[in-house]
């Protein structure tokens, strides 16, 4: 009988890493060194290779060159192009000065663009009071205009000049008839007193057919001028309420069609009435008929 001679089991290799690989393993594992391996050490390395690239001189140019050419390219592409633009809100005259204000040579890239910078130029016009500028779909810079409307027509020193009723300026005025229903002030310091002459033009709608317009007096008080070369004095506080006095003592006595040149509303207490030369030559005449004069 022949005896089976069993093999030998093999010694199984032991599992544990040797002294060097543990506490290489060990090393790995700290937070430090993994930040290293992963973040610092890929970021010197290109780091480095992108120093080493543009250490040349003509490296460094065509890369320059490239970029430059690529930037181009992008911008100018038709669907980034700005190739008109379109203005609504305000008239022929201030289209025209938004126009050269702005002053752009279409086409051009809308990344060459500072939209906010040309919303300054614009609002920077005496007649805009609000504007806003976007970009359109298909290549148009729209502008939309708030415009300011004309109030009062202010005679100064300059001239003729609209006023909004803010007492900004609007525009110059070349003759008092362009604008004939817009009512007039004068005086020094009177565009800085815009509401109160509105507030005295609206009280006097029953003088209209006969209101010349306001003058504004020592920049404190109004003066309103009336045809025949009549004048009510108002007080520097309160004038509309001194104007509505005088405006029921017409309307009970008619005052205003009386010979009275000035009808003084300075003193509140004590108004005074000043007639004309023939009004008073008369009314001595009628007291020396009546002998008070003697």
């Amino acid at each position: 009988m022949q005896q089976v001679i069993r093999p030998r089991p093999q010694a199984r290799p032991d599992p544990a890493p040797s002294r060097l690989n543990y506490r290489v393993q060990r090393w790995m594992l700290t937070p430090g060194i993994r930040l290293g391996l992963r973040t610092l050490v890929p970021f010197a390395l290109c780091f480095a290779l992108g120093s080493l690239f543009m250490a040349d001189q003509g490296r460094r140019d065509a890369l320059t060159v490239f970029l430059s050419d690529l930037r181009v390219s992008i911008q100018e592409r038709p669907e980034f192009m700005v190739g008109l633009m379109a203005i609504d809100g305000a008239g022929r005259n201030l289209s025209e000065d938004i126009r050269e204000a702005v002053a752009l040579d279409f086409p051009v890239s809308s990344f060459d663009l500072d939209l906010q910078q040309i919303r300054e130029r614009i609002v920077g016009l005496d007649p805009v009071k609000a504007a806003s500028v976007r970009i359109r779909p298909g290549g148009i810079l729209q502008v939309d205009v708030v415009e300011r409307q004309p109030s009062v027509i202010w005679r100064s020193r300059a001239g003729l000049s609209m006023l909004d009723a803010s007492g900004t300026h609007v525009d110059q005025l070349p003759a008092r008839n362009t604008r004939p229903e817009l009512p007039l002030i004068a005086g020094q310091g009177a565009d800085r007193a815009v509401g109160e002459a509105l507030a005295l033009f609206a009280a006097a709608q029953p003088l209209a057919g006969r209101l010349r317009g306001l003058v504004r007096i020592g920049e404190r008080r109004w003066d309103v001028v009336l045809d025949r070369g009549q004048r009510i004095l108002l007080p520097p506080d309160r004038p509309v309420r001194a104007l509505e006095r005088v405006l029921a003592l017409n309307e009970v006595r008619d005052l205003l069609e009386r010979d009275v040149t000035v009808v003084d509303m300075r003193l509140r207490a004590r108004p005074t009435v000043r007639m004309t030369e023939h009004a008073v030559e008369d009314w001595w005449k009628i007291r020396r008929i009546n002998g008070y004069g003697q």
